[in-house]
């Protein structure tokens, strides 16, 4: 379970910084930064995890608990971006936009994985951070909902793919749904998929 132990081992004030929606075919990347405070209830850190280990409904009410006591900021890169730029370096331009968006600028962001988005303060990578420190599990809550919520106003505009459902992730819902409906203006024409429906369906 996530603590603050490596938020001890360093001076200052302290970010943590983790996105969602890599992998998905549609939709944008997310990312959140979190300053949480030191005296956190212990009754919301025992609850804090990896977004991905949580549902839906456990998400949105610790987000709930959440944004009353933290610090957050979130950074989105659209669909064009990341086409543009590629998914990681897209990522990277949404991590900073997410710490950009703090109330305050943090003495250190620890950002989940192992590559450094280029962020105006010291940069501390964390593999599996979002399991181990409780800022980065929170920062991971935050992008998880955010992005699910904005996938289910996508799925209004775009009804047919199950985007509330998927995510915009590649399930057999998405993949006949673009055979069906074509590719949308939310989809990530770069990703291998996508170019592919282009060049088949039109």
């Amino acid at each position: 379970m996530p603590d603050f132990s490596l938020e001890r081992s360093v001076t200052g004030s302290v970010a943590g910084v983790d996105e969602a929606g890599r992998g998905p075919w549609a939709g944008p990347v997310v990312a959140a930064a979190a300053i949480l405070p030191v005296d956190l209830p212990t009754v919301l850190s025992c609850r804090l995890d990896d977004s991905k280990k949580l549902k839906g409904r456990v998400r949105e009410a610790l987000l709930a608990e959440i944004e009353p006591i933290a610090q957050l900021g979130v950074g989105i890169a659209t669909p064009d971006e990341i086409d543009a730029l590629n998914i990681l370096h897209a990522t990277m331009l949404a991590m900073r936009r997410a710490v950009d968006a703090l109330p305050a600028r943090p003495a250190t962001a620890l950002v989940d994985g192992n590559r450094a988005p280029d962020l105006d303060c010291k940069v501390m990578t964390v593999v599996k951070g979002d399991g181990r420190s409780l800022s980065i599990a929170a920062a991971s809550i935050v992008a998880k909902v955010t992005r699910d919520r904005m996938m289910s106003d996508l799925a209004k505009r775009y009804p047919g793919y199950g985007w509330e459902r998927n995510a915009g992730y590649g399930t057999k819902e998405h993949r006949e749904a673009i055979s069906r409906l074509g590719v949308t203006p939310a989809h990530r024409q770069s990703f291998a998929p996508i170019r592919e429906a282009l060049t088949r369906y039109g």
